[in-house]
């Protein structure tokens, strides 16, 4: 690996561009609109449509409607107020001998030993001044031999404690009273950092220690922490289920990258565990990491800010992980952090303290109040089912005042989020994700709200994908319920506006359509879809040379790269015996790895050829390829994609689960030509297509054995295996050995292949050039010109 320039950090300098003067003008037009339209809607709401007339159960349903939709109204305005100006300090350019020592503690529990090895091998490439001052430790809560093993083979220190008291923040504590650096790096098992991460991360404290020289203390900026994205290198659950892992972003970059670094300007920022740089001595300060709630993390950034330290969240991409990659293991994520949020929050005492500002208050009540998501979300689907399918009134008002209070604040709305989200998430991908989660978190969140917490909980499975079909049909039965509700509602309503002649109830079956649509895509989602890769794809384009049979050096770049095999691009089809391995160098900027791999798909792509390896052997160079593959920013999508409608996604859903899946394992360049090739025993013989081993023909009366002339000195022994089902003839190749054996013969047999391969494209093109002028003679339409050329 390259070491950094001995220059100065101004390598790593602007991150953030600073927002233009009229954008900033614009969102604040647009947040102070859509605020003004919200208070204006929820008064209407409050004053007029309360159905406190018609029956306890509609009191009842009304009021909780109205209540949800005000305690959303204001989690909206606080993230609306962050939103419209965004604070993204810049990295600081600081002297680099000032770079201090770091202790990095990478916390495992049940984490299995490969994914282990890729996040000490990302921690172990990190680029410092002075690596000596990088220390590394595994925080085994585990107590496995393995990962003890691990450690001492990666040069790295392995930390074990007698009990697991505390959890993970109890792990972290040990580890704090085992070290000594000024700075911490916390990293969950399955994070792999970029190697620039403590270059971005570092000098936010060297500057703040630089800028207190001299000062006395209440004038000292007191840094805490600064937390970068959590982004992973494999589609999430959502992106997954709904086969758009090209059209969605991950489902947590919205908070990542939007709403932690929108809470800069109030000094609210979470801390979310992992990819983080803290001060020690803020740490000490508060007594350690937090024991005492299951989000952790959540809680020690809450006290740190709550003594007034300052904490910073970035957008830029440091660090990649593994997403949860079954349905139970995310409901289980979930819920712990649900649980954790709002039991924190409750020991806290936010509003309750003087030690919090404002906004910071307000940022905490929407950290907390998001995960009552659940609740809010069973009242939105109920209300209009009580009153389209049960009959109860839920909101008393008509078409016209709906339209004149509501469809103005719900325009708006949907406008702003998407508008200052930067494309990352709109209102209905949001209605998606809650409709999805909402029964399996709506019980756990009731009963931490009362009070009732858990003592113990299972951490995420990070054990790999399981490519077997996931049995996820009992999940779907809530949402079957809910669907056969709302169509009963929907039928309901139409009978009574065909009845009444009035297009009043309109809005409630728009309500009941959407709803129909959240539920649908997130029965699409908890049905699942199977995994069949074990490891993740990258498309990344590297430069790799291959030493093929023949020994000859071929260059050509990568398509994509995974764990376990390398898709490489090339212009001309070339031969490779796919029962032998071949060796292949790929080549960064950064890394170099040579690795063995044999042939196990070759077919024709955008032009060229693809190749498809699958790894054998790493040789020695795991460690760089590992880095090739990991030490980038992933390649999923980072912005919605506008193109595509709701019925795009349903019609997509629809389809492809009925789509079989196909799987090619062609290990030969399948070559299509139309070449004639001269006899020994006399005549022709037409090839249609080649591969090295055999070739096809459509010649009719040719012997079982031939023997076809290529140019001088090389000529194909060929004997017949069988007939085809379009009439042609498939013939095998039997000297190709000895034609492979010889490399000038070979190259003159490839480039015999590539010349009649690229004859048959310019004949099938004037072909079609030929088409196109007879249509224009006939309609009339070529020129004098075009009949001379």
């Amino acid at each position: 690996m390259k070491s950094i320039p001995k220059e100065t950090s101004k390598l790593y300098s602007s991150i953030y561009p600073k927002e233009s003067k009229i954008k900033i003008y614009r969102n604040q037009l647009w947040v102070l609109l859509t605020v003004i339209l919200n208070i204006i809607y929820l008064y209407w709401r409050i004053r007029y449509t309360l159905p406190l007339e018609f029956g306890v159960v509609s009191i009842i349903i009304g009021v909780s409607l109205v209540i949800v939709e005000f305690l959303g109204a204001l989690e909206s305005m606080v993230h609306y107020y962050n939103m419209y100006k965004i604070e993204s300090p810049q990295v600081p350019d600081v002297p680099l001998e000032l770079f201090p020592d770091v202790d990095i503690f990478i916390a495992t529990y049940t984490e299995p030993m490969d994914l282990l090895y890729k996040t000490i091998n990302g921690c172990k490439h990190l680029e410092y001044p002075d690596r000596t001052k990088i220390h590394i430790y595994l925080c085994d809560d585990g107590h496995r031999l393995e990962a003890k093993k691990l450690a001492e083979s990666m040069g790295i220190q392995y930390l074990d404690r007698s009990d697991n008291k505390g959890a993970k923040a109890g792990n972290l504590n040990h580890a704090m009273s085992k070290s000594n650096s000024p700075l911490i790096l916390t990293m969950d098992a399955d994070m792999i950092p970029r190697r620039i991460l403590l270059m971005r991360l570092v000098p936010y404290f060297v500057d703040a220690w630089i800028k207190n020289e001299g000062k006395e203390e209440k004038d000292q900026i007191k840094m805490g922490f600064v937390q970068s994205p959590q982004t992973f290198y494999n589609p999430d659950l959502f992106q997954y289920f709904l086969f758009s892992e090209n059209r969605i972003p991950n489902e947590q970059d919205y908070f990542y990258k939007d709403v932690q670094v929108s809470r800069n300007r109030s000094n609210s920022v979470i801390y979310g565990g992992s990819n983080t740089l803290l001060s020690r001595e803020a740490l000490n300060d508060i007594g350690g990491f937090y024991e005492k709630a299951i989000t952790e993390d959540f809680a020690t950034g809450m006290l740190l800010q709550k003594k007034n330290y300052r904490c910073y969240a970035m957008n830029e991409e440091l660090a990649s992980g593994l997403s949860p990659t079954d349905f139970p293991s995310l409901i289980q994520q979930r819920i712990r952090w649900a649980r954790g949020c709002i039991q924190t929050g409750r020991k806290m005492h936010i509003f309750l303290t003087k030690n919090f500002s404002l906004s910071q208050k307000a940022n905490y009540w929407a950290s907390i109040w998001y995960w009552y998501a659940p609740i809010k979300r069973l009242i939105y689907i109920m209300s209009p089912i009580m009153f389209a399918t049960f009959g109860y009134m839920v909101i008393k008002t008509d078409l016209l005042h709906i339209l004149i209070f509501w469809l103005p604040m719900y325009i708006s709305s949907t406008v702003t989020l998407r508008m200052m989200s930067r494309n990352i998430r709109t209102t209905k991908w949001t209605n998606i994700y809650e409709t999805a989660m909402f029964p399996f978190l709506l019980f756990p969140v009731i009963e931490e709200f009362l009070g009732i917490s858990l003592k113990k909980f299972k951490v995420t499975r990070k054990d790999g994908v399981n490519t077997e079909q996931q049995n996820n049909l009992l999940y779907v039965l809530p949402f079957l319920l809910f669907i056969i509700l709302s169509v009963i509602g929907i039928a309901n309503i139409i009978f009574m506006i065909l009845r009444s002649g009035s297009i009043g109830p309109i809005v409630v079956l728009f309500w009941l359509l959407i709803n129909i649509f959240n539920l649908v895509m997130a029965s699409f989602f908890v049905l699942g879809r199977k995994f069949h890769r074990k490891s993740e794809r990258v498309a990344i384009s590297e430069a790799v040379v291959l030493k093929p049979i023949h020994e000859e050096e071929i260059h050509c770049r990568t398509l994509d790269i995974s764990e376990g095999g390398v898709s490489l691009f090339m212009e001309n089809p070339i031969f490779m015996d796919h029962k032998k391995l071949i060796k292949l160098t790929i080549t960064t900027d950064y890394y170099q790895a040579e690795v063995e791999g044999k042939i196990v798909h070759i077919d024709e792509f955008r032009g060229g050829w693809k190749y498809a390896f699958q790894i054998v052997d790493y040789l020695d160079s795991k460690a760089d390829y590992m880095q090739i593959l990991y030490d980038r920013v992933h390649t999923l999508p980072k912005n919605l994609q506008s193109s595509h409608s709701t019925f795009d996604d349903l019609r997509l859903n629809i389809v492809r689960r009925m789509q079989p899946v196909v799987y090619f394992s062609r290990k030969s360049a399948r070559i299509d030509m139309n070449e004639q090739l001269p006899l020994v025993s006399g005549g022709f013989v037409t090839i249609i297509n080649f591969n090295f081993e055999y070739l096809v023909t459509d010649t009719v009366n040719v012997d079982d054995e031939i023997e076809c002339v290529v140019s001088d000195g090389v000529n194909f022994k060929c004997k017949y295996i069988k007939q085809l089902n379009n009439k042609n003839k498939l013939y095998q190749i039997v000297n190709i050995d000895e034609l492979t054996s010889d490399s000038k013969k070979l190259q003159l047999v490839t480039q015999w292949a590539q010349k009649a391969h690229i004859s048959k494209q310019v004949d099938e093109k004037q072909q079609v050039n030929n088409t196109s002028l007879l249509v224009n003679d006939i309609l009339g339409g070529a020129d004098e010109d075009t009949h001379t050329k």
